[in-house]
């Protein structure tokens, strides 16, 4: 504001600039307020979009998943269902609702807990089967079959979460005792670190005649998922919902410990429960339904892509592109060589493991 002379200025002239002063004030108020309703209104309609997007992705999963209710063998149809022909209502009740189920459940907590990885290691290219977590969770699983045979599943479930999670460290352990020049180096680590402990876990199950129990978890088949053989899949579903609780802490512990420490967050807490989610998730899935290869590896890199790292907001996007993958992949896997049946993993593995490449060649054509 500049000075002015009041000793020698008239009172008009006075009045006059302090009215300039104060209409430029108002004016600049006015601007601001006026950006300040334009960004409101553009939060609001980006809010409504998204809602609308997810609302539109959630009744094509719906659609989806009542389709692969008659897909099949058997013969179940609405009309059948209806009048109950050849027990079509019981085959429904009994098999096609658990399996539909599943794999939504299945495919929605395994690329939830991709994200959870991807972030914690701050690393796009890692997922449970990429880093050696499922292979440790199915080295407890066997483990727990050769001593305790008779164990209940929760007993065996808790056993093969125990072993993910000691999979877990050993993997951040190995990415502390080396140099990380590019972010291809630990998935390539996480890689080898599975094939060693792969290579143990067959050993183990040749020596024990248990190939065929250990084909069951190496491969994801939902085609023996019934009624009572997949509720525990219910545990991961409530942990997707508390990852989106936690979705922020998450992101800052992803910005590393020193930011999470000024944020006054606990970084070890935080850090530990993101693990043992993770790990808890990919022991269920395994003890459930076997592996699903490459899932929660493509599917958060193509949301990435498409909406960006902010993860309370990709979150329900993530879990909605896991569970419609694994059961397009499913229903794929029914129709293919009908009536017979491949098994979801190997399809996943093939499909997964060229979307992995492509990842991989984008990101080094980037990076180049």
């Amino acid at each position: 504001m500049p000075d002015v002379d009041v000793t020698s200025t008239p009172v008009s002239s006075i009045l006059a600039l302090g009215g300039r002063w104060a209409g430029g004030a108002a004016e600049s108020r006015g601007r601001r307020a006026t950006l300040a309703c334009a960004s409101t209104v553009r939060q609001m309609r980006a809010f409504t979009g998204q809602r609308t997007r997810l609302g539109i992705a959630l009744s094509v999963l719906l659609i989806a998943a009542v389709v692969s209710l008659f897909v099949g063998v058997s013969d179940v149809s609405f009309h059948t269902v209806w009048h109950d022909v050849g027990h079509a209502r019981s085959i429904l009740l009994a098999s096609r609702l658990p399996r539909t189920a599943a794999v939504l459940l299945a495919g929605s907590a395994a690329a939830v807990a991709g994200v959870v990885m991807q972030m914690l290691v701050r690393n796009r290219f890692v997922e449970p089967s990429t880093v050696g977590i499922t292979e440790s969770a199915q080295l407890g699983l066997l483990a727990t079959t050769i001593v305790a045979p008779a164990m209940p599943l929760a007993g065996q479930m808790a056993v093969g979460a125990a072993a993910a999670l000691l999979g877990t460290c050993l993997f951040l352990a190995v990415l502390r005792a080396i140099p990380i020049r590019s972010n291809v180096t630990v998935p390539l680590v996480g890689i080898m670190l599975g094939g060693i402990i792969g290579a143990v876990t067959a050993f183990l199950a040749f020596q024990f005649d248990l190939m065929q129990t250990l084909g069951s978890w190496v491969t994801g088949d939902f085609s023996n998922t019934i009624e009572g053989r997949y509720e525990l899949l219910w545990i991961v579903g409530a942990f997707v919902v508390a990852t989106y609780l936690v979705a922020d802490r998450l992101t800052v512990v992803g910005l590393g410990r020193d930011m999470a420490v000024s944020l006054g967050l606990s970084y070890r807490s935080i850090l530990f429960l993101g693990l043992m989610m993770v790990a808890v998730t990919s022991a269920v899935v395994v003890v459930v339904v076997g592996g699903l290869p490459f899932l929660g590896l493509i599917v958060p890199n193509v949301v990435s892509l498409l909406m960006g790292d902010n993860l309370r907001r990709s979150l329900p996007w993530v879990a909605l592109g896991g569970a419609g993958f694994v059961l397009v992949c499913d229903i794929i896997a029914r129709l293919v060589v009908f009536p017979f049946e491949v098994p979801i993993g190997a399809l996943m593995g093939v499909v997964g493991g060229v979307i992995f490449l492509i990842l991989l060649l984008r990101k080094g054509a980037r990076v180049g």
